[in-house]
This record gives C-alpha cells, sequence and structure tokens, in this order.
C-alpha cells in the first residue's frame, strides 16, 4: 500500500497547481482568462446577478487578487457581450452558454478526479476549510 504524506503547504500547493493546469486548456479552448472565469462562477452562484462591489469583494477574498484585476474582467466580459451592467452585474444568455460550457469540462475532469468515498471527501473538505478559516484570520491579524 502506498503511504500519502499528511496534508500541508507543499501537497495543497502541488494539488492547486495540477489542478490550474487542467482547468488552463479548458479556459483557453473558450477564450477566457482565469479572472473572467472567476466573474462568470461567482456571478453565476449568486443567482446570475450580483451589485458590481459585493461581486468584486467576493472574488478578492476569495482568491486574494487585486481589485483591478476583477474590474478589467468584468469590463473585458461586458465589452465581448458575456455580461451586461445595469443596477446589477449579470450574465447574458452568451455568458450562461460560456459559463455552462466551461462548467461541463470541469465536471467531467472532476468526476475523475474526485471519485473518493463522501466520507473521505467531507473530511477533506472540512479539513480544507478550516486551514482556509485560519490563514484568512492570520490575514486579518496582519
Amino acid at each position: 500500500m502506498q503511504a500519502y504524506p499528511s496534508v500541508n503547504t507543499q501537497v495543497i500547493g502541488q494539488a492547486e497547481s495540477a489542478l490550474g493546469a487542467l482547468l488552463d486548456p479548458i479556459l483557453a479552448r473558450t477564450g477566457t482568462t482565469f479572472a473572467q472565469w472567476l466573474v462568470l462562477a461567482v456571478t453565476t452562484a449568486g443567482g446570475g446577478e450580483l451589485e458590481r462591489g459585493p461581486l468584486v469583494a467576493r472574488i478578492c477574498d476569495a482568491r486574494k487578487i487585486d481589485g483591478a484585476e476583477v474590474e478589467s474582467a468584468i469590463g473585458e466580459l461586458r465589452a465581448s457581450g458575456l455580461l451586461q451592467e445595469t443596477a446589477l452585474v449579470a450574465l447574458t444568455e452568451r455568458g450562461q452558454t460560456r459559463f455552462g460550457e466551461i462548467r461541463r469540462a470541469i465536471d467531467e475532469v472532476s468526476a475523475r478526479l474526485f471519485d473518493f468515498p463522501d466520507e473521505d471527501l467531507a473530511i477533506a473538505g472540512r479539513v480544507l476549510s478550516i486551514v482556509t478559516m485560519r490563514a484568512n484570520a492570520e490575514l486579518a491579524a496582519g
């Protein structure tokens, strides 16, 4: 039986890098940048439309990226007809189609990668969520 390392920053970083390498060609096929994908995904998770400020804040907080990068992605998506903005930022029909295309491709890969018992997935999810909360607390404490 193979021995696996305990979870640590290196193991988490390697997993994130490997998952990112799988996501990159999916996004490239659709001409979508990572920041644009985040905007599409978070907007969809928010019911398909969100206020601009909370949308930017949610992405910046979760991914620890600069707000200017998110703002730029919103502008690019608007210019390409994937988002519209009135009082709220909302996906257009084309934006919903793009999101669905990317989501289906991610789901296909995820089905192969996350083929574990539900109990194992729950434990991993709990541990990673706690690590994230603690890291965010460390950041907030300065």
